[in-house]
């Protein structure tokens, strides 16, 4: 088998557009849509960041497997951070809950403490 006749195989640079080539992107369900669209933003920001430093610095950038693993761990910790948040917003609901049935309550005892006044007379 000659090497020669087998076929060349270019190289190419992925740059720009070429990225975007590639299988769709997952349907992200519409009610979480801003809370991705957020942490995405986030995180690009962060890297795009990083990235602009290392090469204004003159730095050998990293791999794209680094660029990538602190995009994923970025966005790990923006789903933590959501996570807290929601538990957060839960345990506010359910403190107003508990005030408002207080309030109810404190208002049924001042009405009996009313009867209680009438009767004694």
């Amino acid at each position: 088998m000659d090497v020669d006749s087998q076929p060349i195989m270019e190289e190419t640079i992925l740059v720009g557009d070429d990225l975007m080539m590639g299988p769709p992107s997952p349907v992200i369900p519409q009610e979480i849509t801003s809370h991705v669209l957020k942490g995405v933003e986030l995180c690009d920001g962060i890297l795009r960041n990083l990235f602009l430093c290392l090469q204004i610095n003159d730095i050998e950038p990293f791999s794209y497997t680094f660029f990538y693993s602190c995009y994923v761990w970025c966005l790990v910790l923006q789903a933590e951070l959501e996570s807290f948040k929601m538990e957060y917003e839960n345990a506010r609901l359910k403190c107003n809950a508990a005030d408002e049935r207080a309030n109810i309550l404190a208002s049924k005892v001042i009405g009996l403490e009313d009867k209680v006044t009438k009767f004694q007379w």
